[in-house]
């Protein structure tokens, strides 16, 4: 088994069509060679016509069209001693900027990526887009309205939501993945339904800036719209006065929800954000609506924002504790197998035109039983490995490491060989081998990958060994400094998130292709984020009973679009998980709530249609198998039965909380004279365990809580 290339090169085609309809028409689009290359590929060889071909045969065999193909090289050129890289869309423009026009075959399914030139011309383009021109004559330029074109899905989410809000609906919700482009269509909300006061609420203050550029990229400089914030565009104040002044004046005001939780008109301590809590808004948006919001100040803070008259779209990538709170209808949702079907169907309608989605790589998980491989690490009550037991580190507290700390071991891990073990098994070779790191070709296929580790304490222990180990050692990022990141902190607080991926950037470099990175954290840079180099992540953390929600958006962390300078794209990701049932379960989760139906078989087909676009690989000693639904779901099966056979009645997975909750009163009587005969297990407990009833936290959550309790009040953030 051989993983899938992370990196694939690009090239450029152009074709002809030899009838009457298409003369004096030329095509020109891109292709992916599917075998790893470099630079030195001429053009017109037979490698590139071979790829050229594959692509264009993929939609126009079925149309039955005979076509010519003219040429074809790399999109790598080097130009004045530096690597330039370019693609079909640059050369589309340049054509445009040198007044040559599309043709329009659209109504026939041809596509509309057509110009009216003759080859030498498109030769020409390509040309000028190598040595970074934006015309073939610089000087007969001709200028082109850069026009926003929205993809159907977007289209689709703003026209749903406008159509809402006319007819009276006052909340919508967009369930979206990340790189949907859920700030340029809500802006367009905002543009169509001609809003007076927009206000745009998030728990990141940082993507302010993005906001603001997207803004300008909606709203043209002679449009009466205006942005404002504490760092972009213009105060608060300035803009309601204005406001108030020209009623032809609208406006788009961004804020943090941290800074307006502070408000005493919410529940906060200081005297501020009065007028803008005040002011009558016609829209309220909230952005990473999942984040910060569910917290009593939060709530206060979006009650007090919404008057009569407001509207409110919640934008979010991983709404699953929102899900329940809106209607269908109020619901639009984009996720990872709509994405990647898009991708895949583009040229039955588009014969051939540039792909929106090409540069959305694949997700393919592989699954490895540690169990197997390094035993005695078993979670008593969840019967799946037990990271935070495998890499504890010693404190010096007895109670805590459950022996004397032995000389010299404080913040080494207590089982240090065993995880040393682990180290050289990732990296060992054998004929049957598919650990991540095991040759040299997986070693250049994962140059830059994340590590998700349990804590702070734990990152800075594993910091050490991987520094220390043969392999992972040579490792090297920028200027010769180790590649080896670790954004946990060297103590027990974590690094900033704005520090924390400036410190990934460096160790990258301007060339991630000649630097090899490992990222170690512990919850950073898993949202709102991107590390474009990334092509896999390590998941060496959690537990069976790990967030559905918290899971996705750090796999989803590695899928950013990425080209490297030498003109190869992303087209592949990975991810790495050694708790194959956690896996599991956490998949079978989300497509239970990514359906709003009740029956069984829809959750199943929505987890059909995840495998099918994100295959999931499991790796049981020198065994791969490729999951299907029933095998997913059989082995998700045989561990709860495990678990229970251990558990007893004490086992909380025995029981369907919505039958439970159903019961009449001669049930219930039933049903605890069942309880009396079988019993319930003396089983061993660990001693985090949580009384769900009490807490409504899960062991993982409650040694969180643990954990900031420690820490001094005036460090904490609002949500701790």
């Amino acid at each position: 088994m051989q993983y899938y290339s992370t990196l694939k090169a690009k090239l450029i085609y152009i074709f002809t069509i030899p009838d009457a309809a298409h003369n004096g028409c030329v095509k020109i689009g891109e292709a992916t060679l599917d075998e790893a290359t470099d630079s030195t590929l001429q053009p017109n060889c037979k490698e590139l016509n071979a790829a050229a071909r594959k692509r264009i045969d993929q939609y126009t065999k079925t149309a039955g069209i005979d076509y010519v193909l003219k040429h074809t090289e790399l999109t790598v050129a080097i130009h004045g001693g530096y690597i330039t890289t370019f693609n079909d869309k640059k050369v589309h423009d340049i054509l445009l900027r040198s007044g040559i026009k599309r043709h329009d075959f659209s109504k026939k399914n041809q596509g509309c990526e057509w110009f009216e030139c003759s080859v030498e011309t498109a030769l020409a383009a390509i040309q000028a887009a190598k040595e970074g021109k934006n015309s073939i004559r610089p000087n007969e330029i001709v200028d082109i309205e850069e026009e926003i074109v929205f993809r159907p899905e977007q289209t689709q989410a703003i026209e749903k939501t406008v159509a809402k809000f006319k007819k009276g609906g006052k909340n919508m919700l967009w369930n979206a993945k990340m790189r949907f482009g859920k700030t340029l269509s809500a802006l367009q909300v905002v543009k169509e339904m001609q809003f007076h006061r927009t206000i745009i609420v998030t728990h990141r203050p940082v993507v302010d800036e993005g906001w603001f550029e997207d803004f300008f990229k909606i709203f043209k400089w002679n449009d009466p719209h205006r942005y404002g914030s504490k760092n972009k565009g213009e105060k608060f104040e300035n803009l309601e006065k204005a406001a108030k002044r020209d009623p032809s004046l609208h406006y788009v005001y961004f804020a943090s929800m941290q800074d307006l939780r502070g408000a005493q008109e919410v529940g906060g301590k200081f005297n501020k954000n009065t007028n803008i809590l005040a002011a009558d808004y016609d829209l309220l948006i909230v952005d990473e609506a999942h984040e910060g919001t569910q917290t009593d100040l939060g709530q206060n803070v979006l009650k007090k924002l919404q008057k009569d008259k407001t509207h409110v779209l919640n934008l979010s990538g991983t709404p699953f504790n929102l899900l329940n709170d809106y209607s269908e209808d109020e619901i639009y949702t984009w996720d990872y197998v709509m994405e990647q079907k898009a991708k895949q169907e583009w040229d039955l309608n588009h014969f051939g035109d540039p792909n929106p989605y090409a540069g959305l790589p694949r997700l393919n998980i592989f699954t490895f039983d540690l169990g197997n491989a390094l035993s005695g690490f078993e979670d008593i009550e969840d019967s799946a490995f037990n990271f935070k037991e495998f890499f504890r580190t010693w404190t010096g507290d007895i109670e805590h490491d459950h022996r004397e700390m032995p000389e010299g071991a404080l913040g080494k891990f207590v089982h240090e060989n065993h995880v040393k073990n682990f180290l050289d098994l990732i990296v060992k070779y054998d004929e049957n081998s598919n650990y991540p790191f095991s040759t040299i070709e997986f070693r250049n296929s994962f140059r830059h990958t994340l590590w998700m580790v349990p804590g702070v304490k734990e990152a800075r222990a594993l910091s050490a060994l991987l520094k220390a180990h043969p392999i992972f050692s040579q490792f090297v990022g920028a200027n010769g400094d180790s590649g080896i990141v670790n954004v946990a902190g060297d103590g027990d607080e974590e690094v900033e998130t704005d520090d924390a991926l400036k410190m990934v950037n460096a160790a990258m470099g301007d060339n991630p292709e000649d630097t090899r990175t490992i990222t170690l954290s512990c919850g950073k840079l898993t949202t709102g984020v991107t590390v474009r180099p990334w092509t896999a992540v390590m998941m060496l953390a959690g537990s069976h009973s790990t967030d559905a929600k918290a899971y996705m958006q750090t796999i989803f962390r590695v899928q950013s679009p990425y080209t490297t300078k030498d003109g190869r794209r992303k087209e592949n990701c990975y991810v790495f998980d050694f708790a194959p049932d956690r896996t599991l379960k956490v998949l079978a989760d989300t497509a239970k709530v990514q359906t709003k139906k009740t029956t069984s078989e829809s959750e199943r087909v929505k987890l059909g249609e995840f495998l099918n676009f994100c295959p999931v690989i499991g790796y049981n000693g020198t065994k791969l198998d490729n999951y299907d639904v029933d095998r997913m779901l059989e082995q998700l099966k045989r561990a709860y039965i495990s678990r229970v056979t251990k558990n007893g009645c004490d086992d909380p997975r025995l029981y369907n909380q919505e039958l439970l909750q159903k019961l009449d009163a001669e049930a219930l009587v039933k049903f605890k004279n069942l309880h009396k005969i079988i019993g319930s297990t003396k089983a061993n407990h660990t001693s985090s365990d949580v009384d769900m009833a009490k807490t409504g936290l899960t062991n993982e959550e409650y040694e969180e809580q643990e954990r900031i309790k420690k820490k001094p009040k005036r460090e904490r953030t609002p949500e701790e």
